[in-house]
């Protein structure tokens, strides 16, 4: 019979012994797992550090063979004599850990031999005492005792360089440990390495240059609406796949192993481009939005100070570039009406910023005189819209002295703004026909008013108000300015009459026929009736010629060989020599006066056409010559923006060698500094940034030496124009071209450029003096108001070289010549000295507006404190007053 109290302590015991042979089997089996582990460790180092992807197919397998042959040997080894721990033993550790002496567990399980009671009650005693000692029984942590095996502690190095190699495949972990343990072992040629090309391009409206990704990843902002192209090619995984946020697409194959993606760009993201369950590269994309364009006037629109124009002072801008600025017009009592539109010049192909004056003339159209609501509607490449605030002005009118041509006008006005006004429209003009006196009775100009009264009774299309205003302009203007031809009209009619009657008195003296005195009288003050027809019709003639000339702002007549001609007294001399052969009865010579006299008005026509045709011709060439010299002073333009930028990159570089400078000296005077040991390399950060940094201005260059190239062809073609313009090219342009190839070549190399470039500036603007000056030389001053309106002058201005203008050349030539000094100023001797000063002009807006500008663009470069100390003192030197 078991006694209670030695009962009660073994309750327990059987969840020990179990504790205890399990920390008994975790100490035998431990070290025997050691070795057969660290084999299979050394092997992930192996395959994470992508060593087998480095050897053949049979390479990688016999590799796997001997590291699974290794792990096999060291599993044998330490499982050899491995056994279960037995009840005993566990009782032997239990009786250890707890620091139990004698073996009171062993006590507890024996029995007494035999029946004798003082025997039994001292076993009694022994077992009580046994039971009292084990009741704190301890399993105690297992040792496996690695530190005797592994003395060096390799196993911690193992761990150590696995959890580097893990750090180091980063994500392609998966994939090298996949490739280890299932080497490819087919015949076939070794997979070409990976090759990863990844570029963006810019919308078409944005004129940007492409976008290269780099492969290693990073971040960049592009245009909305980019196009995303990806080539991969080589590797191996399987299909890849573009993954844009959460969205994921596959690539298509362009071969076996090539694949492409394309998607286009329209928000910020992550961008990843993964295979086989890994990324390959990433990058984050920021997507910028397309402004709109902004347009405005910088000045109210109203009339221009000279002439007819409108001036319409305007500026626009938009972030990638304007595609078109237009002017739109409205008629303020009719704002449902049809708007007029008038596109504006840009300065150049897609300009950020534009500003400038245009001065449309529209003293034609049939608003003319009436008010207008004028605003600026700018588009980019995007087909984005920017409108300007609306401004209320009435355009210029042609003023008429001709009173039909007054009446025409008003009821011009009247169907402008009252479309549906036929009716009193039809009878004003009825009322203007009735009249053939007011138009001296010029069948043209009724013929003209017949048919603008029936287009607007018969024709019902809304079109036909416009065609009949068009007429009605028409005819007021051959009324205004068409006296010429009807005074040529009446001329030929009156020569016409003066020929019939001399030939009429020609036949009768060829047939001798008789006639009475009272007949004979009767014809020749018929025919010095015609004579004196004839002499007022030349007079009205010539008047209406010269009233033309000055119109056009031609030439007087007296100026012209042919036309000195034509003066008073020769009109006078033929016609009383034709009135004198006539009172004598002598019609031949009358008839060959009026020969002579018609030989002379043909000379005359023919003269004014081909003088009109030369002013013509010399006005088209001037106009060529100018658009010439402007694209020279934007060559100059766009060589000084790059100049600028070979600044800036020439301070960075100053800049940064000077920080490398003083970091360099800091580390110098560091205190673990030592004059034997080497100065510390720079560090990785500080290398990327020096690599992104040189890889950005090498691209910039690169930007740079393209421009360079395009600006060096136009330069070209100019050069040969101008000479087929003028026959001769200025030598300055062709220095500029040499400069500019060297600056060319040096931007290409990676060299400074900037000495050439300043040599190309100066040649340029030296270029552009002399074509001015030629061009004076070969075609003269323009004519007032040719070629500009009131406030334009600043860019004609610009056109003709820096600092002198076309107004200058003039000017200077005027105010140079004998009795005055280098300045223009009159010499003591010369007459009206003690009035010098009489003569001086007043510089205008436009002069005055170019000034003030040239100055605002000195401040601003002279506050640009980074530019070179020279170029900022002459920059002080130009502002400085006196």
């Amino acid at each position: 019979m078991t006694d209670p109290a030695a009962a009660s302590p073994l309750r327990g015991l059987r969840r020990r012994r179990r504790l205890a042979r399990l920390a008994l089997g975790w100490e035998r089996l431990w070290p025997a797992l050691w070795p057969p582990l660290g084999v299979f460790g050394l092997f992930l180092l192996v395959a994470l550090l992508g060593l087998p992807l480095m050897l053949p197919g049979w390479g990688q397998a016999l590799l796997s063979l001997a590291f699974l042959a290794g792990v096999i040997l060291a599993a044998r080894q330490g499982f050899r004599g491995l056994a279960v721990p037995r009840v005993e033993e566990a009782d032997r550790r239990l009786e250890s850990a707890s620091g139990l002496a004698h073996r009171p567990l062993a006590a507890l399980a024996d029995r007494p031999a035999g029946d004798d009671p003082v025997a039994l009650a001292v076993w009694a005693a022994h077992r009580r005492r046994a039971s009292a000692s084990i009741r704190a029984l301890r399993v105690g942590l297992p040792h496996p005792g690695l530190a005797r095996r592994d003395p060096i502690a390799l196993r911690a190095g193992l761990g150590l360089a696995l959890g580097a190699a893990l750090v180091v495949a980063g994500p392609e972990a998966p994939e090298r440990l996949r490739r280890a343990f299932l080497p490819h072992l087919g015949l076939a040629t070794p997979v070409p390495a990976l090759r990863l090309e990844a570029w963006v391009t810019p919308p078409a409206y944005t004129g940007a240059a492409p976008i290269f990704l780099d492969a290693a990843g990073g971040s960049l902002t592009v245009p909305q609406g980019s196009q995303l192209q990806v080539a991969l090619s080589g590797g191996s995984g399987g299909t890849p796949e573009l993954q844009i946020g959460s969205a994921a697409t596959p690539f298509r194959a362009l071969d076996a192993r090539s694949w492409a993606a394309e998607a286009q760009l329209d928000h910020g993201t992550r961008l990843a481009i993964r295979r086989g369950g890994f990324e390959v590269a990433g990058w984050t994309l920021t997507v910028q939005a397309d402004q709109p364009p902004i347009a405005r006037f910088t000045e109210a629109p109203a009339r221009a100070a000279r002439g007819l124009a409108l001036r319409l002072p305007w500026q626009a801008e938009d972030d990638w570039g304007l595609a078109s600025l237009v002017t739109e017009i409205r008629l303020a009592a009719r704002p449902q009406a049809p708007a007029h539109l008038l596109d504006i010049n840009l300065p150049s192909v897609q300009p950020r910023e534009a500003n400038g004056v245009s001065g449309p003339d529209l003293s034609a159209h049939p608003w003319a005189g009436l008010e207008v609501q004028v605003q600026l509607l700018a588009r980019d490449g995007a087909g984005q819209e920017g409108r300007s605030d609306a401004a209320t002005v009435t355009l210029p009118e042609r003023a008429f002295s001709h009173p039909v041509a007054q009446a025409l006008i008003a009821i011009r006005k009247a169907l402008s703004l009252d479309p549906t006004a036929r009716m009193a429209a039809m009878v004003e003009l009825d009322g203007l026909a009735e009249a053939p006196e007011a138009f001296e009775h010029d069948t043209t100009t009724f013929l003209a008013l017949r048919s603008a009264r029936h287009r607007l009774e018969l024709d019902l299309r809304p079109e036909a108000v416009g065609e009949s205003q068009e007429t009605m302009w028409e005819t007021a203007l051959a009324l205004e300015e068409g006296r010429a031809d009807r005074t040529a009209r009446a001329l030929e009619q009156a020569r016409a009459a003066l020929r019939e009657a001399l030939e009429e008195q020609l036949r009768q003296q060829e047939q001798n026929a008789e006639q009475s005195p009272e007949q004979n009288q009767e014809q020749r003050a018929e025919a010095d009736r015609r004579i004196q027809e004839l002499r007022d019709a030349i007079r009205r003639h010539l008047e209406a010629l010269a009233e033309r000339l000055q119109q056009e702002n031609a030439e007087s007549m007296t100026t012209d060989p042919q036309n000195r001609l034509m003066n008073r007294r020769d009109l006078d001399r033929r016609t009383e020599r034709m009135r004198e052969a006539n009172r004598e009865n002598r019609p031949q010579d009358a008839e060959r006066e009026l020969a002579e006299l018609e030989e002379m008005l043909r000379a005359l026509e023919e003269g004014r056409s081909a003088q009109a045709e030369a002013r013509e011709r010399q006005r088209q060439q001037r106009e060529r010559g100018q658009q010439q010299m402007g694209v020279v002073q934007d060559m100059v333009r766009r060589e000084t923006q790059m100049l600028d930028s070979g600044h800036r990159r020439a301070e960075a570089e100053s800049q940064r060698q000077e920080a490398e400078r003083r970091a360099q000296q800091l580390l110098n005077r560091a205190p673990w500094a030592r004059p034997q040991q080497q100065v510390p390399q720079q560090t990785d950060p500080q290398q990327q940034q020096r690599r992104e940094a040189d890889a950005a201005a090498r691209e910039e260059a690169a930007r740079e030496a393209r421009t360079q190239r395009a600006l060096r062809r136009a330069l070209g073609e100019v050069m040969q124009q101008f000479g087929d313009l003028t026959g001769e090219i200025p030598a300055p342009l062709g220095r500029a071209d040499q400069a500019m190839r060297q600056a060319q070549e040096a931007l290409a190399e990676g060299r400074d450029a900037r000495e050439a470039q300043q040599t190309a500036i100066r040649e340029l603007q030296e270029g552009s003096r002399q074509m001015a000056q030629q061009m004076q030389r070969q075609f003269g001053q323009g004519e007032p108001g040719e070629g500009e309106e009131d406030g334009e002058g600043e860019g004609q201005g610009q056109m003709m070289g820096e600092g002198q203008g076309q107004g200058e050349g003039s000017d200077q030539a005027q105010n140079q010549g004998p009795g005055r000094d280098p300045l223009g100023r009159r010499t003591r001797e010369a007459p009206g000295a003690q009035d010098n000063g009489s003569d001086t002009r007043v510089p205008d807006e436009a002069e005055l507006l170019r000034t003030r500008r040239i100055q605002e663009e000195l401040r601003k470069r002279g506050a640009e404190r980074t530019r070179p100390q020279e170029e900022l003192d002459y920059i002080d030197r130009l502002l400085r007053r006196f």
